[in-house]
């Protein structure tokens, strides 16, 4: 017998889940994907500025672990490969721009020379992060947040300038309330064994594991035309191999049957009916809540309780005439300072290929990222007064001497899940629940990371999870793009 799968969310981690699923299973099951989006990818899109086509969502991958090279490796897109020509940035604090000291991890310092010479941190916030070394044990009760952890142990001047802003640039959250043991586990195991979080930091980073001089491999890497690339090249591969994409298609039901799930599409005047052996829920926190209502109402509940980020990413075209230079890859700008852009990135600076792009048309593109978790007054306003807004902020920071030529801002609500305290107590649950419905797996940036890497890492554990079920053996189809299992 033929099986049917069928993957809910067409975004980067359903798209992974079909994939691994068509090159390990395919000739054995039949797969659909449905996206209630009238496009695949998600929070992977582009759009072109001034004739320049750039993300407007993710537009780097963890290069440092495997899962995302690969999966662009094997849906033929290694050529493309790039990485940043630098990943060098900066802080804009007190209304100037510093260097973002090295050694840090996720803003917890490693090198307290760095530190003090990069001019982040006044002398009293300096003269406070010593006394970790003689300060009692902090005890690590179960989960605790970022913030309140690193402001007991090193002060609070850490937390604001530091720590704030780089947790803000990946989860738009902030430090007060995000999970130690979600954001940063690393540090969160070491600093269970040590009574300085100093100790544990360097332990964590792996100081002293580099020959000194030895090259460092790149940390990110993206793709020659944007990242999102990795979503409409997957997307093409599947369609070769036969599986079923659809678009505008929302689930509104998911029913266990005797024979496995019947899956309710459409309108309620107009239903469509769709039946599967197992199904892969690759969607937000909050639609897999509903679709789990009845079939793992525990999962259901836990899930409801994951809260989202509304974020908002602004490009913007400058005349290169009216830009001074730009010094490394961008800047961070910790909340503290009140400011709307809370990162920004030089893309030609960044990307060689947007670089040469920008240059042939004398351009300097930039792009910002505003909207933090709870901050709703900045994306109330309209598009027109975002990119006014974004444009005074990066004119303090930057040698601008006029407005852009031409901006757009894409937005995105429930854009980033938030790893609160308990989260990963939270996601064992909703995992556990979920393994005992036999037939089902959940997938997606909810879970286990929202890089682009851990999602299709965690789609790669869905996949596996119904082959268990399923009772697929684990064969590959050749493929002589560079496909495997």
């Amino acid at each position: 017998m033929t099986h049917h799968v069928v993957v809910v969310g067409g975004g980067i981690s359903g798209l992974a889940a079909a994939w691994h699923l068509a090159n390990r299973y395919g000739e054995q099951i039949t797969i659909t994907v449905l996206e209630a989006a009238p496009q695949f990818g998600g929070k992977l899109a582009s759009r072109s500025i001034c004739g320049i086509p750039v993300d407007v969502g993710a537009e780097a991958m963890l290069a440092t672990r495997p899962e995302a090279v690969s999966l662009a490796c094997s849906v033929g897109l290694e050529a493309d490969i790039v990485h940043p020509a630098t990943t060098a940035s900066r802080l804009f604090i007190r209304g100037r721009l510093v260097p973002m000291p090295g050694g840090l991890m996720m803003g917890a310092p490693t090198d307290l020379h760095a530190l003090a010479t990069a001019g982040v941190l006044g002398p009293r916030a300096l003269l406070r992060i010593p006394l970790d070394f003689v300060l009692p044990r902090t005890p690590i009760e179960g989960d605790v947040s970022v913030g309140e952890y690193i402001e007991k142990r090193l002060g609070r001047g850490v937390v604001d300038l530091l720590v704030d802003p780089l947790l803000g640039g990946v989860y738009s959250g902030r430090a007060d309330q995000l999970s130690l043991e979600a954001t940063v586990p690393m540090l969160f195991r070491r600093a269970k064994e040590h009574r300085s979080l100093l100790a544990a930091a360097r332990q964590a980073m792996g100081t002293g594991g580099r020959a000194v001089g030895a090259p460092r491999s790149p940390i990110f890497a993206g793709l020659t035309g944007g990242v999102t690339r990795l979503a409409s090249t997957t997307v093409d591969r599947l369609l070769e191999l036969g599986v079923t994409m659809r678009t505008g298609a929302t689930v509104r039901e998911l029913v266990r049957t005797a024979s496995g799930w019947r899956l309710t599409l459409g309108s309620a005047a107009a239903p469509e009916l769709l039946n599967a052996s197992a199904v892969i829920l690759a969607t937000p926190a909050s639609p897999t809540s509903r679709l789990l209502a009845s079939t793992a109402p525990g999962a259901s509940i836990e899930l409801d309780a994951i809260e989202y980020a509304n974020v908002a990413v602004v490009n913007l075209a400058y005349r290169a005439s009216d830009v001074g230079a730009l010094v490394g890859s961008g800047f961070l700008a910790p909340p503290i300072e009140g400011g709307t852009v809370k990162a920004a990135t030089y893309l030609g600076t960044k990307w060689a290929w947007i670089g040469s792009a920008a240059d042939k048309q004398g351009l300097v593109l930039l792009r910002a990222s505003v909207g933090r978790y709870r901050d709703a007054e900045v994306l109330a306003h309209t598009d027109e007064d975002i990119a006014d807004l974004v444009h005074a902020d990066l004119a303090r920071a930057l040698p601008l001497s006029a407005r852009p030529v031409e901006t757009f801002v894409t937005r995105w609500g429930g854009a980033l899940p938030q790893y609160a305290v308990g989260h990963v107590g939270r996601v064992d649950r909703i995992k556990s629940a979920v393994a005992q419905v036999p037939g089902l797996a959940v997938c997606g940036a909810a879970f286990d990371g929202v890089g682009i890497a851990a999602c299709v890492s965690s789609a790669q554990a869905a996949v596996d999870q119904l082959a268990g079920h399923l009772n697929l053996p684990g064969t590959s189809i050749n493929s002589e793009n560079g496909t495997h299992g």
